[in-house]
């Protein structure tokens, strides 16, 4: 078995903030989930962050000899340090010294698997360091004694100018290259915004269970057993489990569908640079017809979830979309006696479910609720369409629900599903 390197967490509770155990305890699942094994917590009261070393002087030393009493390899703090923080606490303490957003790039970095999610991961960590670069100490103030040009430059600026002009480099490339892959996204939207089906979205905070939902739809409505396994994702009971965006057609057994998309999970406090390096794969969300809020009801802190969701949808202009609110894990909740669980599950509200994906309870349910928001502007009928107009048929099985299809001597007769401002638009040839 590998061995876990040894985690302190610090945090800092600055003027009582109610959310504090919960980003602490969020932060315990982060470490976890960069491999590591937390052997303590050390918590501050403060009024005010210490601009030097974040917490109390004092408190650092303390810091140290808990370390080493535990024999922790690494410090993680809570929050974001800055450049300045970061240099002094590494140098008070000994100890590699991390913070939330260095955990969170961590779990990026090991999760991406499509070239555009390593690009965003690699950009935003090399914006994350730029200004973090090490070798600012003492090697600085050495200044040059030759004369000229080298006159006002150490040995030690010319390196850290060098790693920095490298650094900026590679950024430069990577958003070129993220550039030419949104340039492939774009592409692929617009063919499918053309085709005219729905589009769906899950969103949601991490962990919350949009992936099992999207592997449950497949396992449900995918009729190709052999292609059912390799349209999946990656869905386990951790923060961050998959990071690319993935687009799957759910065709119903009405002969409906849908394009179904999984996206990144948000999460409080979540790094600047991240949200800007997946913006374009965030955007996602924004074409969607309806959005799939997924909600681990069986947190209790699930409102708070919604809340962080609420915030990130309208950073990225999509608080507008109709949603549907999946109260996920109900099947949980109840075995752990939350009392406000339905009797009964599924339970359906107004623009809600309280179901559970991991046991496939309400999923048929929650396909009549997504059917009844996309498919409102959707009439029965049926077209004679004559022969000469061909490309109206292809049309028709491409922007329509076609349910059965016959060949009279008049035409094509078309029994299906359509927009209604085509049913008017083609009214001469309905029949039905």
């Amino acid at each position: 078995m590998e061995e876990r390197t040894k985690a302190l967490l610090v945090g800092v509770n600055l003027n009582n903030d109610p959310e504090f155990e919960t980003a602490l305890k969020e932060l315990e699942s982060l470490a976890e989930a960069c491999n590591m094994e937390v052997v303590g917590v050390e918590t501050q009261n403060v009024s005010q962050i210490n601009t030097g070393v974040y917490v109390g002087t004092g408190r650092v030393e303390e810091i140290k000899a808990v370390a080493h009493m535990m024999g922790a390899e690494v410090i993680i703090f809570d929050n974001t340090l800055s450049p300045m923080q970061l240099r002094n606490l590494k140098d008070i303490i000994e100890r590699p010294v991390f913070d939330r957003t260095h955990l969170i790039l961590q779990i990026f970095s090991s999760r991406a698997r499509t070239r555009e999610a390593q690009i965003q991961v690699e950009t935003a960590r090399l914006q994350y360091e730029l200004p973090r670069l090490t070798g600012m100490g003492e090697i600085l103030s050495r200044q040059g004694g030759g004369s000229g040009g080298l006159s006002n430059k150490g040995a030690g600026e010319k390196k850290l100018e060098l790693d920095k002009r490298k650094i900026r480099h590679r950024i430069s490339e990577l958003k070129k290259e993220l550039r030419e892959v949104e340039k492939n996204r774009e592409t692929q939207r617009k063919r499918r915004l053309v085709q005219g089906i729905p589009q769906v979205a899950l969103v949601g905070y991490t962990n919350a269970g949009k992936s099992t939902l999207l592997n449950a739809f497949i396992d449900k409505y995918e009729e190709n057993e052999e292609k059912k396994e390799d349209r999946k994702v990656m869905a386990k009971n951790m923060l961050f489990a998959t990071l690319d965006t993935t687009v799957r057609k759910i065709h119903l057994p009405d002969k409906r569908e849908f394009l179904l998309s999984d996206t990144v999970g948000f999460i409080s406090k979540l790094p600047h640079n991240l949200v800007e390096a997946f913006h374009s794969t965030l955007e996602e969300v924004k074409f969607a017809n309806l959005l799939l809020e997924v909600v681990d009801y069986s947190d209790e802190h699930y409102m708070d979830h919604m809340e962080v969701t609420r915030q990130t949808l309208k950073e990225l202009g999509a608080d507008e979309i109709p949603c549907i609110h999946v109260f996920n894990k109900c099947d949980i909740a109840k075995a752990n006696g939350r009392e406000d669980v339905p009797a009964e599950l599924p339970h359906i509200g107004k623009d809600c479910i309280y179901m559970a994906a991991g046991q496939n309870i309400g999923l048929e349910e929650l396909v009549q609720l997504i059917s009844n928001h996309i498919y409102q502007d959707y009439v029965e009928c049926t077209m004679l369409i004559p022969y000469t107009e061909g490309a109206l048929v292809s049309y028709f099985n491409e922007n329509a629900t076609v349910k059965e299809t016959e060949y009279e001597a008049e035409g094509t007769k078309i029994m299906m599903s359509c927009l209604l401002k085509d049913l008017k638009k083609y009214k001469e040839y309905v029949i039905l």
